[in-house]
């Protein structure tokens, strides 16, 4: 009769053939421990203060989301880029991405002509469809 490892010729022990299950759930706990740590590092996004007003929930789709901070950074999906920079690089992403719609998410204590500006920039590059984000007023003033 043939030897397994571990098996000494004349031992008649059947080999353990079962898997061990605890260091399976071991490291599925020790993962599991790890993604709830990292997943709200993870959530990405411009770190705005929003308006707050009665409004609907935000189905994004295929729209492209420009945020600008309290600082007046612009932000497009999260990429920074100075005021002067934003106007020259929007007009050629709406040219090659095409966007059904814009969303503007600018900080509440951003002065309006900052926002303005922005929005004259978005309109400017042939986007019909802007939506301007806020958060949803919770009843107290």
């Amino acid at each position: 009769m043939l030897g397994g490892i571990g098996h000494e010729p004349g031992d008649d022990a059947p080999l353990n053939a079962e898997i061990n299950v605890t260091n399976l759930v071991d490291v599925a706990l020790v993962l599991l421990i790890i993604f709830i740590i990292t997943a709200p590092i993870m959530q990405g996004g411009v770190d705005v203060q929003l308006p707050r007003a009665q409004v609907a929930p935000l189905k994004v789709g295929d729209g492209v989301i420009v945020a600008l901070d309290r600082n007046g950074t612009v932000y497009i999906d999260e990429a920074a880029v100075s005021l002067a920079e934003f106007a020259s690089a929007f007009g050629t992403l709406v040219a090659t991405k095409k966007p059904s719609a814009v969303y503007l998410r600018a900080d509440a204590r951003v002065p309006y002509g900052d926002v303005v500006r922005v929005l004259a920039i978005v309109r400017g590059s042939g986007v019909k469809n802007v939506g301007l984000v806020a958060a949803e007023e919770d009843g107290r003033r």
